[in-house]
């Protein structure tokens, strides 16, 4: 009995060791690769399961190089793999590069996929250009008339620039400017309309490309409409400006004219009250005369005259309608 239990622990014991020794040491992936004529060794696998690689993350992209042709080293891909990159994908993309003719080093190849880019995407490009839409440009003529153009950008990536370079939101940005300065330069909207391809020429000539991870290979208009007449607007606006500013001046004229108005009345007002308190003067200072006998009696009545011979002028004058007040009778001596 004892016999039969201790045969039973040394199984346990021996599919215990059986099933460590497959989790460090992948056979059936070690297999897998000499199968494919690709060399590697039990201990460098079990070095990956060590530095946790999974080996079929570099073993099987390793495989697919070499079937390719391409010359390509276990630690290079792992080295990838740690620095956080994808190395299937950058394995596809030197496949892709090498039947395009195209020289793409591991390490750049490498550089451009931890930089963040989609190396099989930038190859595939490169085969295959791409093409961008721009949204509506406006853009005004000289005389005035705003124009809403949509262009197509065809682009090719380049590979040695794809490190640091520019992307589609600069290209973009780029053809936008160089369309509202074609336009702006033109005299009337109607060359424009007439003749859309030299904003393709004139922007095209410009190497929008330049600093960018792409090649511009053409720049189509593709729609072209009229907005607006932004000249006439502006006219129009400005006049409305004009308007208020002569509008706001003449207030300002009439105020003070109101203002010296109100002023001139005032002092009329101010005279008139010391004419009044002069006239009230008049009597006491001929009393005073006449007690004084420095006027007489006769002086007083032919001033009695000159003032009512005075009033009546003047009431004659004026064509008042109310009834004159006759004269004292001159008094004779």
């Amino acid at each position: 009995m004892s016999g039969l239990i201790g045969s039973a622990f040394l199984l346990v014991l021996l599919i215990a060791f059986v099933m460590i020794f497959l989790h460090f040491v992948p056979i059936g992936l070690w297999i897998s690769a000499l199968a494919a004529n690709v060399h590697v060794g039990i201990m460098t696998l079990v070095g990956m399961r060590m530095r946790r690689v999974p080996p079929n993350k570099i073993i099987l992209p390793l495989i697919k190089a070499n079937k390719a042709g391409l010359d390509v080293a276990v630690n290079q891909l792992e080295a990838h793999y740690l620095a956080g990159g994808n190395v299937d994908k950058v394995v596809d993309a030197l496949i892709a590069a090498h039947r395009a003719q195209i020289p793409l080093p591991f390490e750049r190849s490498a550089a451009i996929d931890l930089a963040g880019r989609d190396v099989l995407e930038a190859v595939q490009m490169s085969v295959n250009p791409k093409v961008i839409e721009t949204p509506v440009v406006s853009a005004v003529a000289k005389n005035g008339i705003e124009l809403k153009i949509k262009a197509r950008v065809t682009v090719r990536a380049n590979i040695d620039r794809l490190v640091g370079g520019a992307g589609e939101p600069t290209i973009i940005a780029r053809v936008g400017e160089g369309i509202v300065t074609t336009v702006g330069s033109s005299e009337s909207h109607n060359d424009v309309l007439a003749n859309p391809d030299d904003i393709s020429k004139t922007v095209l000539g410009k190497g929008l490309d330049a600093g960018t991870a792409f090649e511009i290979l053409s720049i189509d208009i593709a729609d072209v409409d009229v907005g607006r007449n932004i000249g006439a607007e502006l006219q129009t606006d400005q006049a409305e400006a004009d308007k208020r500013i002569a509008q706001a001046k003449a207030e300002e004229r009439r105020a003070m004219a109101v203002a010296k108005e109100q002023e001139m009345k005032a002092y009329t007002q101010e005279m008139e009250a010391k004419v009044v308190e002069a006239q009230a003067e008049v009597p006491h200072a001929m009393a005073q005369a006449l007690r004084e006998g420095k006027l007489g009696v006769m002086d007083y009545y032919n001033l009695n005259n000159v003032q009512a011979d005075t009033d009546m002028r003047n009431a004659i004058s004026t064509g008042s309608n109310n009834k004159l007040q006759a004269p004292s009778a001159p008094v004779k001596g």
